[in-house]
């Protein structure tokens, strides 16, 4: 555990609140527990495994049992230090290899068990969204151009922008687990070794490293494990502060002629980290190379850290997953007034059914009225089948804030909000999330005129798989094409042995 540190965070509403992040990362997990206190956090615990998740991949991308069995193990003691945390106060993600593996849900599955928390997957440009944010407070908010590298086990995030502000995001298939595996496997260190692993790293970064270039920065940092053991290694010895092209040099000759993985004496350099440090060194000098970086610092801060200040920004109706899906009303053009008149039904029905339907964690609310804003997304591409497109825009665009599993839920709600419904649409989906969709539907169509009139109060009532709504028979009669929308509706519901039942009063 280190040291407790102070990080200035602004005014805060809440006091004494403890946080964890836990990062479930390709080569090590990292847990992080901090405390906001009168407008500042305080790390007040951090631990750290190297677990090298991504040496159990096969070549079928399934993890091994004793990569699993690693795992679990690691995170039953991290578990002793989130148990007593709120689950809202928690966030756990899980990066590349996670993202790889084929059999993913299956562990997920028992980790959670394990942990007792929820386990989000991340996408790899939301996985540099946050290191940036980590990087970022660590370093203060001085207005000036950053270039952040991060070399994990499985991929490298590469980030230009501003203050806490990402403008260029990218997430490579390479790391420091992956290229080590490839090229270093038997441990031996030779010239001819690391210079195919640099021009494969150089073969990775070619489809970017011109949009990096002629942007430029101001000053390059380097994050996580990799970069800072080669920190340690040729700067804790000396008087410089500062990673260049010429120290790579010298360290990747100073490691051929050892000759070996177990020949390597690098004063700084961890133990445990010796197996993956020269494929974490082939890919940093690619970088230098690729983009022309003259020298590069190395922070403390990282995913982790993002993650608290991300989950921050949440309790403090700062959300990036808002201002994700604002940005996407805008770009989209979708029509606002129509998608806040669903959003208000949905949210009342829900509000109504929430206890009896187990839909009562903010989630739930917040999924529904994300869904409701972007419903007609896909109608900027076609309006035939504009759930299809809205549908597919969702689940495959890089949304920030976003988990892979909250797009998965938001695309599925989306697409189910009209038309026919089948079994196969919700495989392997929580009922909790089939329940909206029913509820989403109905606000739909009870705006189907897209009047700006206000509806009348509808009574909602839910019982295991059914919905039961009463409607003034009168507003029902003045409004006959919805009357009928809604025996419609019954039908298509029963396909998915849900029940809905109109009532007039």
């Amino acid at each position: 555990m280190s040291d407790p540190e102070l990080i200035d965070l602004g005014p805060a509403d809440h006091r004494g609140k403890q946080l964890g992040a836990l990062d479930l990362g390709s080569n090590s997990f990292h847990l992080l527990v901090a405390q906001q206190s009168h407008g500042r956090i305080q790390i007040l615990d951090k631990h750290k495994e190297m677990v090298r998740l991504a040496e159990g991949l096969n070549e079928d991308n399934e993890l091994s049992e004793t990569a699993i069995k690693r795992a679990l193990e690691c995170l039953e003691r991290s578990a002793q230090r989130l148990r007593s945390l709120d689950s809202d106060n928690v966030r756990v993600v899980g990066t590349n290899t996670l993202r790889k593996a084929s059999n993913a849900k299956s562990f997920i599955r028992r980790a959670e068990e394990t942990l007792g928390h929820r386990i989000e997957i991340i996408s790899g440009r939301e996985e540099a969204r946050l290191i940036f944010l980590g990087v970022c407070h660590d370093l203060g908010g001085e207005d000036i151009q950053r270039l952040i590298v991060d070399i994990g086990g499985g991929s490298t995030e590469l980030i230009l922008g501003r203050k806490a502000i990402p403008d260029q995001l990218e997430s490579l298939y390479m790391g420091c687990v992956s290229m080590t595996k490839r090229h270093f496997k038997d441990g031996k260190i030779t010239a001819g070794n690391f210079a195919h692993a640099i021009e494969d790293a150089l073969v990775e970064l070619a489809p970017v490293s011109r949009a990096f270039v002629d942007r430029g920065w101001d000053i390059a940092v380097g994050a996580s494990g990799t970069i800072n053991a080669v920190f340690d290694v040729l700067c804790g010895h000396t008087d410089h502060n500062e990673i260049t092209s010429k120290g790579l040099s010298q360290l990747r000759d100073q490691m051929i002629q050892s000759g070996h993985v177990d020949n390597l004496e690098l004063p700084g350099l961890a133990e445990e980290r010796k197996v993956v440090f020269a494929g974490g060194v082939a890919i940093l000098s690619g970088i230098f190379s690729a983009l022309q970086i003259k020298s590069m610092t190395a922070a403390q801060s990282a995913l982790r850290e993002g993650l608290i200040y991300d989950l921050l920004g949440r309790q403090q109706e700062d959300d990036a997953r808002n201002n994700t899906v604002h940005s996407l009303i805008k770009r989209y053009r979708i029509d606002t007034r129509h998608a806040r008149q669903v959003r208000e039904s949905a949210i009342a029905l829900l509000s109504q059914v929430a206890m009896a339907w187990e839909l009562t964690e903010p989630a739930h609310q917040h999924l529904i009225a994300w869904a409701a804003d972007l419903h007609e997304i896909g109608m900027d591409i076609s309006h035939s089948g504009f759930h299809k497109h809205s549908s597919y825009l969702l689940e495959n665009m890089d949304m920030p804030g976003f988990s892979r599993s909250e797009q998965q839920q938001l695309a599925t709600l989306v697409r189910a909000h009209r038309r026919k419904l089948n079994k196969v649409m919700f495989a392997d989906t929580d009922v909790r999330v089939i329940r909206l969709v029913v509820l989403l539907r109905v606000a739909v169509l009870l705006h189907r005129n897209r009047s700006h009139d206000s509806l009348p109060h509808i009574n909602a009532q839910a019982g295991k798989n059914k919905l039961t709504l009463s409607i003034p028979g009168q507003w029902l009669e003045e409004h006959p094409l919805t009357a009928v929308d809604l025996e419609n509706e019954a039908r298509y519901l029963s396909a998915v042995d849900m029940q809905l039942c109109v009532k007039r009063h």
